[in-house]
């Protein structure tokens, strides 16, 4: 029973999370606005526990701060900031790319081909929510296979930062296709294991992704 009600606080904090995640993204919720835990809890129709939990998660992803006597606030989202996040996650990448380029399984490759090939499927359905979900299981298993549990522990916690970024860019139809492309690229030199174009490719991949935020969030068109 006690695990019954953890897992469903779980469940309503992630709810929270990924609501208060896009507004904050796209700019709905303005820096330096209070997330109050009442008013939160009011509005999703919580106890405060899960809300609380959503803001401590918030927190964790840089998307708010905790700030003496004043709360939990909305985190400046500067193009500076944004670009220092996506530069860290490229290199990490780009490090576990080179490594599983010479260390993935066979099984390992052909799971990472199958998945390419499904999301080239979801990309022309359109179908973003399926899309960024194997998107994430795409990346994490190119991290996997770089066979250094170091690293991909801290790959993991860089990721966590930026999925709602990565998320949000991936709402486009356009972009999904650019973005098969660049995994394309990926996919080719893992299983060519070449890691010089390996860690090339993921970093110019994260590069074009941070592009595509950026010019999304300030409503500038992307190529079609």
């Amino acid at each position: 029973m006690l695990d019954d009600l953890t897992e469903g606080r779980r469940v309503q904090s992630d709810t929270v999370v990924e609501q208060l995640e896009a507004e904050i993204i796209s700019g709905r919720i303005e820096p330096g606005t209070r997330l109050d835990e009442n008013s939160l809890a009011q509005r999703f129709g919580l106890s405060r526990t899960p809300v609380r939990e959503a803001l401590h998660a918030l927190c964790g992803r840089a998307l708010a701060e905790r700030v003496p006597y004043k709360g939990v606030l909305v985190a400046s989202l500067s193009p500076e900031r944004i670009d220092q996040m996506f530069e860290a996650m490229a290199e990490m990448e780009a490090t576990c790319g080179r490594l599983a380029s010479q260390r993935m399984t066979m099984s390992e490759r052909a799971k990472l081909e199958a998945m390419h090939r499904n999301m080239n499927v979801l990309a022309e359905r359109g179908d973003f929510a399926a899309y960024e979900a194997v998107n994430s299981e795409f990346h994490s298993l190119i991290m996997a296979g770089s066979h250094n549990i170091d690293l991909v522990a801290l790959a993991d916690s860089m990721r966590l930062k930026l999925r709602p970024f990565r998320r949000y860019q991936l709402q486009d139809q356009g972009r999904l296709k650019r973005s098969c492309q660049e995994h394309q690229d990926i996919v080719d030199a893992l299983l060519d294991q070449d890691a010089q174009r390996a860690g090339t490719a993921l970093r110019r991949h994260l590069v074009s992704a941070a592009q595509e935020f950026l010019m999304r969030r300030n409503g500038q068109p992307t190529d079609g």
